[in-house]
């Protein structure tokens, strides 16, 4: 079984965010955006989705321009469409009009098919303390593991 093939992460989204749910979405994408997301150049580390309407759009997310796409490239960093369920937009709907929560794309990958799909997550903003916390919690976790290494070698 074929397995999907990660283009970009955003690693940031983790540290910043304390993630609630995560869906997966498709998005509407031209010939020579998709050929440049196959070659590895996008970025999504700034950014984020918002619902117009019944749609949601993805902005911030930057596809360089495919070099022998000539007249049909497009911008870089134009607004893409994501594709979701209506019952999927809804919810998300729901979960942004509460206080504090936004939609932050964790990861894009090609799956078993070939089909460029991005993971979106319903997201609450981290306050500082939160992120040094989880520093302190990873280097505690990390000094064990040290610990426990050194530990089998004696």
């Amino acid at each position: 079984m074929k397995q999907k093939k990660i283009l970009a992460n955003n690693k940031k989204a983790r540290h910043d965010y304390f993630i609630e749910e995560v869906y997966e979405a498709g998005m509407a994408l031209t010939g020579t955006e998709i050929k440049s997301m196959r070659q590895g150049r996008l970025n999504i580390k700034e950014s984020f989705a918002k619902i117009e309407g019944n749609e949601v759009v993805l902005y911030g997310m930057h596809i360089s321009p495919y070099e022998q796409g000539n007249r049909f490239n497009v911008d870089p960093l134009r607004p893409r469409k994501l594709l979701l369920h209506k019952q999927e937009i809804r919810k998300l709907i729901g979960y942004t009009t509460q206080k504090g929560l936004t939609l932050v794309p964790l990861n894009v990958y090609l799956n078993e098919k070939g089909l460029a799909k991005i993971e979106i997550a319903v997201a609450r903003g981290k306050k500082l303390y939160d992120k040094r916390d989880d520093i302190a919690k990873k280097d505690s976790e990390r000094r064990m593991q040290q610990e426990t290494k050194s530990r089998n070698f004696r």
